[in-house]
């Protein structure tokens, strides 16, 4: 069992930057890859980012490529996700989640275990 807690989220301008993080615990947090993913009313839930075990492996969604980073600290057993450029479209609940696997997946299917998600809301 791994458990997620997401902090770091809230109310931005556009064109401002937040930093979420996601603390893990349970499992051992190094052998399980992470990703982070968002939802916004009305809409499905969508990959943002992810990353493997190791930090080697992160697949990015195209919409926040050049603006988004995801980061681990497998010694705090936590992962980031920096966002700079935010604009109204980046608005959604945001929700860590993790896999069993080694590499990080796309597909939210492959993901085992979710936190209870934070909201982030960019104003125009």
């Amino acid at each position: 069992q791994v458990q997620l807690v997401e902090s770091g989220g809230g109310l931005v301008q556009a064109g401002g930057s937040l930093r979420l993080s996601c603390a893990a615990s349970g499992r051992i947090f190094s052998s399980v890859a992470m990703g982070w993913f968002r939802q916004a009313p009305g809409k499905e839930r969508e990959f943002v980012a992810g990353i493997s075990w190791s930090g080697s492996n992160t697949p990015i969604a195209d919409s926040v490529k050049g603006r988004f980073t995801i980061s681990r600290d497998n010694a705090k057993n936590t992962v980031y996700l920096q966002m700079n450029s935010l604009k109204p479209e980046d608005t959604a609940v945001y929700y860590c989640a993790a896999a069993n696997t080694v590499v990080a997946g796309t597909n939210p299917i492959l993901y085992d275990y979710w936190g209870q998600g934070t909201q982030v809301t960019v104003s125009s």
